[in-house]
């Protein structure tokens, strides 16, 4: 990269990249790394891009794959981002501009480098890739040791900076850019036939000193869904502005955290491709799905996971009933706010996920959720993605069906969504509802996603659970609207 590349097609002749995979070990304290990092690439925003990029630095790759064991300049850059992340909340504060942008570029290649390397290499080879210090000290057996140290060192240092840096415009990028290496980092499992139990993610972040970060990240994490933190416009930072689609590292990590709903696929409901929606916040959508990266980490054999602990238990910041010594990791967050953000983020499947996590696993959220008065506000979008199922993937309608079966479990739910009256539902296009319940709504939905299954799909499991979710309600139906009744009798 550098300050001279401005075109992908420029990246393999770089003379910066070519020393930086080259034969020559490079120092951590040579003036190459500032000049390495003096660069304001247009990074890529979509898939097709994105694929150009990994075409157009193969060569480099490959190079630095095969002299790194040698050279440790791999090592030694992310040496350089450590030293220089010890001044970056300093940096922050006097607004240091140019440190934070040459920063924020030495982590975009350090991550561009490990996604490489974590689909090309084992782990033990991406351990010695890492490693720098045989080179300088020709100590025999210090190899694993020491990288593994660097490695761990790197992970805590980017949990440091998503959970300590303050959010400012010229923080905004390397924020995102911090947590995209993270979900990088966690990748190791898409390249893996086995489920691991024992991976490098788990040994840093199920134990030591990435250990006692596990609650404020997630607490991070789940503020960043929150607030939506819009991207800083041009001209709030010295390099330049990537597209609202979170350039390059969003494509990675996406990437990334769409094998998540490889655990979901259950049928071929909605099997037609869909694009996703502009991101209005890189931001909060990276945090969203290293939240959910975190939550879906297998337990280790001699140690659950911390963070689906810490999903399971935290509290409302109005609840005063003190922690119970036996949960760990535990903290407390403002339900309402998060219960506003779910409401309005359904239109994408990761919210829907997020939905269903916290309503299957925390008990403190569902019971808060069931206790709404303006249930409405969460159920009417699950509705809406079913009702659209054609336009929808299979996962994104899963999840709502089975956010619906968790509340219809609750007789309370059942008896108050007869109560609330919905004036002019103008997605619903079969027929003109001027006034009808949520109930008889729900109802009308569910019936229309069986007979849209009977039809196309015939998938089992949706079926089963479609007549599941009207079973779970019939005890409890009241004041049914007409056209509601008249496709109950229909159905059957």
């Amino acid at each position: 990269m550098g300050s001279n590349s401005s075109r992908v097609s420029d990246l393999p002749k770089n003379e910066y990249l070519k020393k930086l995979s080259g034969t020559e070990s490079v120092s951590e304290n040579d003036p190459f790394w500032n000049q390495l990092l003096s660069f304001s690439f247009p990074a890529p925003t979509s898939s097709t891009e994105l694929k150009l990029l990994e075409e157009a630095t193969i060569s480099v790759c490959k190079s630095l794959v095969e002299n790194n064991p040698r050279t440790g300049n791999l090592g030694a850059l992310i040496k350089v981002f450590l030293s220089r992340t010890k001044e970056l909340k300093l940096s922050a504060e006097c607004q240091n501009h140019i440190f934070i942008w040459q920063t924020h570029n030495a982590l975009f290649i350090i991550c561009c480098l490990l996604k490489v390397f974590i689909m090309e290499l084992t782990i033990q080879d991406i351990l010695s890739q890492v490693h720098f210090s045989e080179v300088r000290n020709k100590r025999q057996g210090s190899a694993c040791s020491d990288s593994e140290d660097l490695l761990e060192e790197l992970l805590c240092c980017l949990l440091q900076l998503i959970t300590d840096i303050p959010l400012l415009d010229i923080t905004y990028e390397i924020s995102v850019e911090a947590i995209s290496t993270m979900v990088v980092f966690l990748s190791c499992q898409l390249f893996h036939k086995e489920v691991l139990r024992q991976s490098i993610s788990h040994k840093y972040l199920m134990r030591g000193p990435c250990l006692p970060y596990t609650s404020k990240l997630v607490k991070t994490l789940l503020y960043n869904f929150i607030r939506q933190e819009k991207p800083p416009p041009p001209g709030a930072h010295v390099f330049s502005q990537q597209s609202d689609g979170g350039g390059l590292l969003y494509g990675l990590a996406s990437g990334v955290a769409t094998g998540l709903w490889t655990v979901f696929t259950l049928g071929g409901v909605g099997s037609k491709a869909t694009t996703p929606p502009e991101l209005s916040s890189p931001l909060a959508n990276q945090s969203l799905l290293l939240l959910l990266v975190l939550a879906n980490l297998t337990d280790a054999p001699d140690a659950p996971n911390p963070y689906k602990q810490a999903i399971m238990s935290f509290k409302n910041t109005q609840d005063s009933s003190p922690f119970p010594s036996s949960i760990p990791h535990t903290f407390q967050i403002n339900f309402n706010s998060l219960y506003t953000a779910l409401c309005e983020q359904q239109t994408s499947d990761q919210a829907t996920l997020l939905l269903y996590t916290l309503l299957h696993q925390n008990s403190n959220i569902r019971t808060y959720m069931l206790a709404r008065t303006d249930m409405e506000n969460l159920v009417l979008p699950i509705l809406e993605i079913l009702y659209h199922v054609e336009e929808r993937n299979s996962h994104h309608v899963y999840m709502a069906l089975i956010i619906l079966l968790i509340l219809t479990e609750d007789d309370g739910f059942n008896r108050s969504i007869h109560e609330v009256i919905l004036k002019n539902i103008t997605w619903y296009s079969e027929r003109v509802l001027t006034e009808i319940s949520l109930g008889s709504l729900l109802i009308l939905v569910v019936i229309r996603t069986i007979q849209y299954n009977m039809t196309r799909t015939r998938d089992k499991y949706l079926h089963t659970n479609c007549l599941a979710a009207l079973a779970n309600m019939s005890a409890q139906f009241r004041s049914l609207h007409q056209y509601a009744a008249q496709r109950i009798i229909s159905l059957f």
